[in-house]
């Protein structure tokens, strides 16, 4: 065919088939039209009107009828801060998490019509630190958190942590003061600024635990020495930062000496939070560091000692007025209206009516002091650690000991000191009461006294046997060394156990020293003269399974608290302190977390002497600070104010002292009939644990093999920490705890601290 005759080639024709899509005009879409006679007056309006009103109604912008409503899909505006929803730093609602404040539920409507900035959140604490606190930690995070924010006593904003040793005090503030720098229920911190105040011995130590609980989310500083113009320039620019926004630097850790110091400079502007570690030394309100710290602009107080009272109400009502200034009045009114009716309560010889009377003060004080004072008990440790034994031992002294003794307290001396016909340059009661509890522990260390012929041992000297030689330490001629040398000759025979000695006198531990060269023990020692530095070092290194120390030998002046020993699994106290809180702070260095084996602790007292008299009185603080402190209404009263000053009384004929005051009704002719109360432990009172007249009953084999060996013993009490099974993985799991064993505080002191020991604030009565 022709390509002329192609479709594509021929004219345009009825016949020729043409493409739609070639044809570019389209016949347009016409309406029907109405004619103008049928339209409607609404139809008349011209069309420029019509148009006019529609875009002026679609002009008009959308507005949500809710008041205060914000879309949450508006896009991003350059140059505007983008609206954002007001929420808690960490979710509520998440499995485990602890809630320390929770807003009142409020309907969505009802927050869409409240103002932004006065819509609360809720306050929870960081997952990091809330997945490791035990069931009882959380409490007590919860408790300060009501306390510093003014929920539990209207316009009182602090509170005492006054839980027993190895609870974890320290982790808990942490996790408080972690929570109160970083959140709030106005949507921004509660504080901006905190001040530890502590021991100059923790300062290291505390900046180790925050470092180690929060790594490197917060910035501490540790005034651990340094000249004092360095000193000086880091506490003015720590001061001077700005506290409306979060600050750089917002934790301050200072010893109780530092801070005394430079008060003046800490006192020039204001801190959101002051806590004070071993609070117990602001027990008394006229000395310049309570003073000094009281003026100190700090809102929220928080203090922390797990013994509130030592020695007396007065220290007690110290306390509470620091944290929570007048709640409890001034000192006279406290005196007036509890203090004197509870002491009188107490005595042995009270009557009903003011056994009455002491109970009903007793009630309105602990009804206040209650709401801003948390107390656990370390009876909770006995779900996470291994068994504890305490053993309270009365040994007869040699007669050596015994004949010196009763010379010194029959000497015209003594005699004219307590009948009141004595001169100024008589003996003190003080360093009498010293020289009998160095004489306690052994002849060696009056020596230098005996020697001079001092008043109270002009015939001492003839008594020591000839062959006496001060040099070389004789067990022989003490009962209680006697006893402590067939104790470590035991258990390094027959175990594999360490051990720690602890005294209140550097010239004791002199005494271990030579008997351990004696006997060729390897040790080490910690006292006074040692630094920080390198005690974190001997601790670590005594700690560790594999090193040759076998005995800690440990000053309880300088090395009372913080220390954690859990290399050595038994302690003897070789003697007491009139404060029951330093006996106890040593007796706490091996029974700790992390403590993998059954612990026994020692006390060892001479039968009838000084020393029995002050672990009487001991148990007369304790006895006033579990009625007080621990609300314990059985807490019995064994002796009378008269019985406590009778100090410088030998009891010859008595196999313990302290056993015949109880008047003990589970005992006939020194032999147990009747059990202890089956709730009892080594923590109840001493007349409900197990007594024991011969070794019978005992339940450590070490010291029923040495009641033999020694034949110094007279008499023991003894009990074991509660039999409170762990709870299994499953009972945990209920609970939300992620661990059955979470790691816990290990407390190590490091770095070594230039600045004076503050121990000399110690009341030593």
């Amino acid at each position: 065919m022709r390509r002329s005759l192609a479709p594509s080639q021929v004219g345009s024709g009825e016949n020729v088939f043409k493409s739609p899509l070639l044809n570019s005009k389209r016949k347009k879409r016409e309406c029907s039209r109405i004619p103008l006679a049928q339209k409607s007056p609404s139809q008349v309006m011209s069309a420029s009107e019509h148009e006019n009103l529609i875009k002026h109604i679609l002009n008009k912008p959308f507005k949500v009828p809710i008041p205060n409503y914000v879309s949450s899909y508006c896009g991003k505006s350059l140059g505007l801060k983008r609206t954002q929803v007001r929420r808690a730093l960490h979710d509520p609602d998440e499995p485990n998490a602890l809630v320390l404040y929770r807003p009142p539920y409020l309907p969505e409507h009802e927050r869409m019509k409240m103002n932004v900035n006065d819509i609360k959140v809720a306050v929870v604490v960081d997952p990091v630190l809330g997945n490791i606190l035990r069931p009882h930690q959380r409490d007590g995070v919860k408790f300060m958190y009501d306390c510093v924010t003014g929920q539990q006593i209207e316009n009182a904003y602090g509170c005492i942590m006054a839980d027993e040793m190895g609870l974890g005090k320290t982790l808990q503030c942490i996790t408080l003061l972690w929570t109160l720098l970083r959140q709030g229920p106005d949507c921004k911190p509660t504080i901006c600024k905190a001040i530890i105040v502590c021991p100059s011995s923790l300062v290291k130590n505390w900046y180790n635990e925050i470092h180690k609980w929060l790594g490197q989310r917060i910035n501490a500083l540790a005034m651990d020495g340094g000249s004092k113009a360095d000193i000086t320039l880091k506490l003015q620019q720590y001061m001077n930062t700005f506290t409306t926004t979060r600050v750089a630097t917002p934790v301050l850790i200072i010893s109780y000496e530092t801070f005394r110091i430079y008060s003046n400079i800490l006192h020039s502007s204001e801190v959101g939070l002051v806590l004070c570690d071993e609070g117990h030394r602001l027990k008394n309100s006229e000395n310049q560091t309570y003073q000094a710290l009281m003026g100190l602009k700090a809102k929220r107080r928080i203090l922390i000692s797990g013994t509130p009272i030592q020695n007396d109400l007065t220290e007690y009502f110290s306390l509470v007025h620091f944290v929570n200034e007048g709640i409890l009045g001034t000192a006279q009114e406290f005196k007036k209206r509890y203090e004197n009716a509870i002491l009188r309560g107490q005595d042995a010889l009270a009557t009903a009516q003011e056994r009455e009377r002491a109970q009903e003060c007793l009630q309105t004080l602990t009804s206040i002091v209650n709401k801003c004072m948390i107390r656990r008990t370390s009876s909770l440790l006995t779900k996470y650690l291994p068994v504890k034994f305490e053993q309270v031992i009365c040994v007869k002294m040699t007669p050596l000991q015994t004949q010196i003794y009763k010379n010194f307290i029959n000497s015209d001396a003594i005699r004219n000191k307590f009948s009141g016909t004595g001169d100024k340059n008589t003996l003190s009661a003080l360093s009498s009461i010293t020289t009998l509890k160095k004489l306690c522990n052994h002849p060696d260390l009056v020596y230098d006294k005996i020697v001079e012929r001092s008043e109270g041992f002009e015939k001492a000297m003839s008594l020591l046997p000839g062959n006496y030689d001060p040099k070389d330490v004789k067990p022989e001629l003490s009962g209680k060394l006697m006893i402590l040398d067939c104790m470590l000759a035991n258990l390094k025979t027959n175990t594999d156990d360490k051990i720690v000695l602890v005294s209140n006198y550097t010239q004791t531990l002199d005494l271990f020293e030579k008997l351990c060269r004696k006997r060729c023990y390897q040790y080490v020692r910690l006292d006074g003269s040692m630094t920080i530095k390198k005690r974190a070092k001997v601790v670590e290194s005594f700690n560790n399974k594999e090193s040759k120390e076998w005995i800690f030998m440990l000053s309880s002046k300088a090395g009372g608290c913080g220390l954690n020993l859990i290399g050595a699994n038994r302690l003897i106290m070789f003697d007491p302190d009139w404060n029951p809180a330093n006996d106890d702070q040593a007796m706490a260095r091996v029974w700790r977390d992390g403590q993998k084996k059954p612990c026994y602790i020692y006390r060892l007292l001479a039968t009838g002497t000084i020393e029995e008299k002050i672990f009487q009185r001991q148990a007369h603080k304790k006895a006033l600070s579990d009625t007080v402190v621990d609300q314990n209404e059985e807490s019995l009263r064994h002796f009378t104010s008269d019985d406590l000053k009778d100090l410088f009384r030998l009891e010859e004929n008595t196999l313990s002292d302290t056993h015949s005051k109880f008047k003990c009704r589970r005992c006939v002719n020194n032999i147990q009939v009747t059990l202890p109360p089956e709730n009892s432990d080594c923590t109840s009172d001493l007349s409900n644990w197990y007594h024991c007249a011969d070794k019978k009953n005992l339940a450590d084999l070490v010291l029923k093999q040495c009641w033999d060996l020694a034949k110094s013993i007279s008499f023991v009490f003894h009990h074991r920490s509660a039999q409170t099974e762990a709870k299994t993985t499953s009972e945990e799991e209920k609970e939300n705890i992620p661990d059955s064993k979470p790691k816990r505080m290990k407390i190590e002191i490091d770095e070594d601290y230039s600045e004076p020991d503050d121990s000399a604030d110690e009341d030593y009565e």
